[in-house]
């Protein structure tokens, strides 16, 4: 039996509206305005005029909250990135721009400043806009700034629309290249696509839930972030292929549109838990797998295969405790490195020829080989 349960249907409705940005506030240590940076550079990081920065930093009135919290905010981003400062080369600055849970985006975020040091013969330096959740046109008006700001690339991790595709188009026309990370854009242009086989990764979980399930009938939990997520989709539609060529006892049940946040994933756990009473195991494609599990745990189900994505500090907890048994993991520092090489060969400070192998390997990690700390935000 198949199913799929998405939210804004029938009894759940009780998610952030699609328009609405929850824009991630990183954890940042308390910023003094007293620094080193130029204010053409704090103005540049921030996204602000010169003007603006100078009110803000001479204690004007008239300036709102949000600016001068985006003022220190690149304060802190351009600390964080100081030992870019000292290094000889081409200086290079990109956008990363996600769509995605904090635990993630943080995870990125990281991997990024990680490689950015070794990065010769470029510098580079990272502005961040990270939101867990963004609406096409917000996401497309971001895109359009950051053009018309301009930036030697972007990272892009955002939703396959008409609109996104659109401002992908523009960036791309004004001469910014365009790396899309973890869920590609294909029609849009982009200049590159780095992160996971996600046709592999879904084929893969297929053949692990199979085998440990075993011959006897069961019901799997699909649960996806958003459908409108193109990495996301070709995970599902690999894994739900290869279980009905390989494995046709094992039924599936989909959810969709919780965008990996806790409280509207297990709202829809919990509804698809009680009109599919025969979900036994879980495949996690879009997160929020505490929330997952808290729902089994609720209806005191039982689930007897739980398998994930990414190492962000939840999975590796309940790995840990044994609540996941594998996650599928690749390595977002090979991910970063590959990207900021691309951007450097489109700079032409590299040769062609030096054009990384843009796609990772699935990695599976179980609670016998897993890394003792996550890649997190520091």
């Amino acid at each position: 039996m198949e199913g799929s349960i998405k939210s804004g249907e029938g009894a759940v409705r009780s998610q952030t509206p699609q328009k609405s940005i929850n824009w991630i506030e990183p954890r940042l240590p308390e910023v003094s305005l007293s620094h080193p940076f130029l204010i053409k550079d704090i103005a540049f990081q921030a996204g602000l005029s010169v003007a603006t920065v100078d009110r803000v930093l001479n204690g004007r009135d008239g300036v709102r909250q949000h600016t001068r919290r985006r003022v220190e905010q690149a304060i802190a981003e351009l600390e964080r990135q100081s030992t870019q400062i000292g290094l000889a080369g081409r200086k290079l600055t990109l956008d990363l721009v996600m769509e995605a849970p904090a635990r993630f985006s943080g995870m990125v975020r990281a991997a990024l400043e990680a490689e950015m040091p070794s990065l010769a013969p470029a510098v580079f330096r990272a502005r961040y806009h990270l939101a867990e959740q963004m609406g096409p046109a917000a996401m497309a008006a971001l895109l359009e700034r950051i053009t018309r700001r301009g930036s030697d690339g972007v990272l892009l991790k955002a939703p396959d629309v008409p609109e996104v595709a659109a401002a992908v188009t523009g960036l791309i026309a004004a001469g910014i290249p365009v790396i899309t990370l973890v869920t590609d854009l294909p029609f849009s242009g982009r200049t590159a696509y780095v992160g996971m086989d996600n046709r592999a990764a879904g084929e893969t979980a297929a053949y692990l839930a199979g085998h440990w399930l075993g011959p006897e009938p069961a019901q799997i939990l699909v649960t996806l972030s958003s459908s409108r997520f193109r990495g996301e989709e070709e995970r599902e539609i690999a894994f739900r292929r290869a279980i009905r060529e390989h494995y046709p006892h094992l039924g599936l049940v989909e959810i969709s549109e919780g965008f990996g946040i806790d409280g509207a994933t297990g709202d829809l756990v919990i509804r698809a838990l009680r009109e599919e009473p025969g979900i036994c195991a879980v495949y996690s494609i879009g997160g929020g797998n505490r929330a997952v599990l808290e729902a089994f745990a609720r209806l005191r189900k039982t689930c007897r295969f739980f398998l994930a994505h990414d190492l962000d500090g939840d999975n590796l907890r309940l790995l840990r405790e044994g609540h996941i048994d594998i996650v599928l993991h690749h390595d977002l520092r090979q991910d970063m490195h590959a990207a900021c090489r691309q951007i450097m060969i489109e700079a032409r400070l590299l040769p062609s020829a030096a054009r990384p192998g843009l796609t990772s390997s699935v990695q599976l990690v179980t609670r016998y080989n897993m890394p003792t700390e996550p890649l997190l935000v520091d």
